[in-house]
């Protein structure tokens, strides 16, 4: 497989750290320049220079993702420093509380909303319309299995479930403009995020027992389905949401 993405711009939210930083340093590594985005410009410093080593090219953006001046900001800035955008991975996502749905408050909601989903989708229009003048892209949401299966992350769930079906929306009309959009689903994964769900071992305990392989997934594991979908291997592959959680869903 070529898996080469020399000369590729690609855009990343959410990288400095857990999945975002894996698919940063492997993107970097297949030969991609980087354009990593995190809130904190400091978070990001350490994986711009990583970055920076294997002589790939990465600026770093400070960004919130779930204001909208600043989703237009970043993308100007990015086509400024880069000249386009190649490749967008929306991997930016929160969930401030683990309340149930009975006790969610209105801005627990607005957080949640407006970064896993309002974001993913105003800055994936912004890049597309990019995309479009020069030519095509590729865009990877990064959802969850909680898009799927409701649990203890109730407006997570639902904003993730809206993830998905912006993925097909966005899919089916930009195809037109050879802009493909597709979707990972990861389970359980070691990261900052996640550290509620991987550190409390009652929860864990029940989580792994419905999982076939028995163990949560390190960050890396997501990457290399990232990669197959942002390069031309996956050509015909559009609309889709790969799930990759160890079995958890079966």
């Amino acid at each position: 497989m070529n898996l080469s993405f020399k000369n590729k711009v690609v855009l990343i939210t959410g990288a400095s750290r857990g999945i975002g930083r894996a698919i940063a340093l492997r993107m970097a590594q297949a030969g991609a320049d980087v354009a990593i985005v995190s809130r904190k410009i400091s978070d990001l410093e350490m994986v711009a220079a990583q970055i920076n080593k294997t002589g790939s090219k990465c600026i770093p953006f400070a960004a919130h993702i779930g204001r909208m001046y600043e989703i237009n900001s970043l993308v100007q800035e990015v086509v400024t420093e880069f000249g386009k955008i190649d490749i967008l991975i929306n991997n930016a996502g929160t969930n401030p509380t683990m309340a149930p749905a009975i006790e969610i408050d209105e801005r627990a909601w607005e957080s949640i909303m407006n970064l896993n989903l309002k974001g993913l989708f105003f800055l994936s229009q912004a890049v597309a319309r990019i995309m479009k003048e020069k030519g095509g892209g590729k865009i990877i949401n990064i959802s969850s299995t909680a898009g799927t299966t409701p649990d203890i992350l109730p407006v997570y769930s639902i904003s993730k479930a809206a993830v998905n079906m912006a993925t097909k929306v966005m899919a089916k009309e930009w195809a037109m403009y050879n802009i493909r959009v597709n979707a990972i689903a990861p389970g359980i994964t070691k990261t900052r995020f996640s550290e509620a769900i991987v550190n409390n071992k009652d929860i864990l305990n029940i989580a792994m027992s419905r999982t076939p392989l028995g163990r949560p997934a390190e960050p890396e594991e997501m990457v290399g389905a990232v990669m197959y979908l942002a390069s031309d291997e996956s050509s015909y592959v559009t609309g889709q949401v790969l799930t990759i959680d160890g079995g958890m869903t079966i």
